[in-house]
């Protein structure tokens, strides 16, 4: 009798044998869920395996089969075990990430509609003076059939019309599924495949030679220990290079051939404008995945890609396991963002999940970027992928033009500090006068950073958190953006019993409503996390700029890449070294990022763009580098200084994190595993001190941090689960290994 290898809905991270009783045996499969006796009680499970014995006496048999046809396959349940290894989860935790939760509910199902359709071939004569009859009969022969409520808001009948037509035989009602349709974008123009640079074409050909290679890999020798053949191209291009017609244009040969694509994108925020191009070239072909879905949008997008009626699939992070069949290329847009790594259990980075499924599916993968991280490059540059450059803008426009302004000599020409520059406002009234557009990029939303007492200098800070609060003039009400929890603010200072308060830093509002009082006849909108929480808002808001009702967009980092304007001519950057002095050495690379994608904005129409970089640290490289455009000579700067501190990418980098209530013991906790650490990792591991993290405490809890830099992870990962397991750490003591941490702060 065959043996199933069964995990439960619970993280225990281990697998259970079941036997398959004779009537189930052609129902069981790896992939679906079963019910099963756990315990005294029962429970959801997933079948991962089979297995023709087991070392367990007295097995249960499995008591039913819920899934008609298993909801993951072979490919993506090998992808969930190496995830659970490498990101060091339970196996449960990681196969739950690929299903979304309306999936894996088994009362979860699809909406149910009525639809009606003629049930004779030619309209009845003796209907002729029945003018709402006949309305509806004409309009469902012009249709072919039509949902209950679309058929009686387009009629303007009502349910009693249709009763009395389906009661006579001239329609038939019947109960369908509903699809529950994410994005109302189904009416655009289609649009044909546009002439390509010698750039551009360049890089197509050798994506589509890597997908045709992918999909023969039997025979050819894939890339190994430094041989064989990569199955993963950096399309670095510049902003504005037209990355992604390539990308339509790849996925064309993919539908070709019968084979399925998905294209990932960094931000929500990006969403509506890459499906409104996407579906204007496939069509209804093309399926919308990301976390602002209803619940029931999510389900049904989910069972119409697995039923192939969808085979381009769209999305944030969690669309890498989209139920893609026959996937014949995976496209990781803005390759180099930090949004594709998940900062819960599983702790995944979706580039990484994306070039390892396509290993295991073997098909192609490209990452698409104009700053590409240094993992990528240097793994370009080492052979590991191939790399291929769009170094022009599409049509050979300019790149904009670029100007520095050092604020110290502002302030010192001024006598205080200001937000905006001379040159800003001068260059910001002018495009006004010409009807072209201005994006104005601050990554801090809120009105002031701080608030604090000028008298004895006492800063409002957040009562769980080590951070101050941000002052919010909306609500009027201090925020803490780590928690969330929000307050009224003090009317005396709780220090010294002061009435004056001084707010100080610039949050998006703040320059929102400087705005509005330089330029009061200008159209001003702001675009952050505040501004965009209502469903379709960031639709809405983007809509409306590219048609021209929105003079000025301020925004945080989701207007900073990705988002393409012909009308924009002028990017203004307030507190460019914002990012560049924080506690991680990843900072400079961050910072060159960021401006080089936000000045990318400017500049994509016939105009040639201009960019003011406002900064306290113009002499900085990173801003130096990144207002030229020189992306490889930065990364030459900073690969030297990363092989010399060991930093990613010449090692991995995991950071535990210890967390707690008590510092004492979260603090004890920490020196303890440390020190286990080094007393059994490998000698050619770095370990550095347990310490506490930057922000040290968030939520209520304290945080300390060991950072680990390894040539493998598997080394250490299998130390540190192994210490977890002998340590008795405290029960109110957490530990959380973060593999290829993002966040150290």
């Amino acid at each position: 009798m065959n043996i199933a290898k069964v995990v439960v809905d619970i993280a225990l991270d281990k697998e259970f044998d079941y036997l398959i009783p004779p009537p189930l045996t052609a129902q069981v499969k790896p992939g679906v869920r079963v019910k099963v006796s756990f315990g005294k009680t029962f429970r959801t499970g997933w079948v991962v395996g089979i297995a023709e014995h087991s070392d367990v006496k007295g097995l249960k048999e499995i008591i039913q089969v819920i899934d008609p046809y298993p909801l993951l396959s072979e490919h993506l349940l090998k992808l969930i075990r190496w995830m659970a290894d490498y990101y060091c989860c339970p196996v449960e935790k990681a196969l739950m990430t690929a299903l979304p939760a309306p999936v894996r509910r088994e009362r979860f199902g699809f909406k149910k509609g009525q639809f009606v359709t003629l049930a004779v071939k030619e309209l009845p004569p003796e209907l002729t003076n029945r003018k709402k009859q006949m309305l509806v009969l004409a309009t469902l022969q012009k249709h072919g059939g039509m949902y209950l409520s679309d058929l009686l808001k387009e009629t303007k009948c009502n349910h009693s019309t249709i009763h009395t037509l389906a009661k006579k035989g001239f329609v038939n009602v019947e109960e369908v599924p509903v699809h529950r349709t994410p994005m109302g974008l189904r009416n655009v123009i289609r649009t044909s495949p546009l002439k390509l640079m010698d750039a551009q074409a360049t890089a197509l050909k050798e994506i589509i030679t890597c997908i045709d290679r992918m999909q023969h890999s039997a025979s050819v020798p894939r890339f190994q220990n430094g041989h064989g053949h990569p199955h993963v191209v950096l399309l670095h291009g510049v902003t504005g290079s037209g990355k992604t017609e390539v990308y339509l244009q790849a996925i064309a040969h993919c539908i070709q051939h019968n084979m399925g694509a998905i294209v990932l994108v960094p931000e929500i925020s990006l969403t509506p404008q890459t499906v409104e191009r996407f579906v204007a070239r496939f069509g209804e072909r093309v399926s919308v995945v990301h976390s602002k879905l209803s619940e029931g949008e999510r389900h049904d997008e989910w069972h119409r890609i697995r039923d192939r009626k969808a085979d381009i699939v769209i999305g944030a992070r969690s669309a890498v396991f989209a139920p893609v069949q026959k996937l014949g290329l995976i496209v990781v847009d803005e390759e180099n963002d930090t949004s594709y790594k998940q900062e819960e259990m599983p702790r995944y980075n979706a580039r990484d999940v994306a070039v390892m499924r396509g290993y295991i599916e073997n098909c192609a993968v490209v990452l698409g970027s104009a700053t590409p991280s240094l993992e990528s490059w240097y793994n370009s540059i080492t052979g590991k992928y191939i790399v291929t450059r769009i170094p022009h803008r599409v049509d050979n426009r300019l790149m904009p033009f670029v100007r520095i302004v050092d604020m110290r000599a502002e302030t010192a020409r001024t006598g205080k500090p200001s937000v905006f520059s001379r040159e800003l406002i001068e260059a910001i009234k002018t495009r006004l006068e010409k009807a072209e557009q201005t994006m104005l990029f601050l990554n801090r939303r809120g009105f002031a950073s701080a608030l604090i007492c000028p008298r004895c200098g006492y800063v409002e800070k957040c009562n769980l958190c080590s951070v101050a609060c941000t002052y919010h003039k909306a609500t009027d009400e201090l925020r803490c953006h780590i928690c969330g929890l929000a307050r009224k603010v003090p009317e005396r200072c709780p220090n010294c019993d002061d009435t004056i308060f001084r707010f100080a830093g610039v949050g998006t509002q703040r320059v929102e409503i400087i705005l509005k009082k330089l330029f009061p006849k200008a159209r001003i909108q702001r675009m952050d996390t505040d501004s965009t929480s209502r469903k379709n808002a960031h639709q809405e808001i983007l809509s409306d700029f590219r048609t021209g009702k929105i003079d000025i967009l301020v925004g945080t980092q989701m207007i900073a890449k990705g988002l393409d304007f012909p009308n924009v001519t002028l990017v203004g950057v307030i507190y460019a070294d914002m990012s560049l002095h924080l506690p991680d050495f990843r900072s400079g690379e961050r910072t060159f990022q960021l401006l080089a994608q936000v000045a990318g904005r400017a500049g994509r129409g016939d105009i040639r763009g201009e960019v003011i970089v406002q900064t306290f640290t113009p002499h900085h490289p990173a801003i130096q580098f990144a207002c030229e455009m020189n992306y490889e000579d930065f990364c030459k700067m900073e690969l030297a200084s990363r092989k010399e501190l060991n930093y990613p990418p010449y090692r991995r980098l995991i950071c535990v994190w210890i967390k707690g209530t008590n510092e004492s013991i979260v603090s004890y906790s920490a020196k303890l595993i440390r020190k286990k650490l080094a007393e059994q990792s490998p000698s050619n591991i770095i370990i550095s001190e347990a310490c506490p993290a930057p922000v040290e405490r968030a939520k209520g809890v304290y945080r300390y941090q060991i950072i680990i830099r390894t040539p493998r992870v598997a080394a250490v990962t299998k130390v540190i689960n192994h210490i977890l397991s002998e340590v008795q750490i405290p029960s109110d003591v957490s530990c959380v290994i973060d593999v290829d941490a993002i966040n150290l702060i």
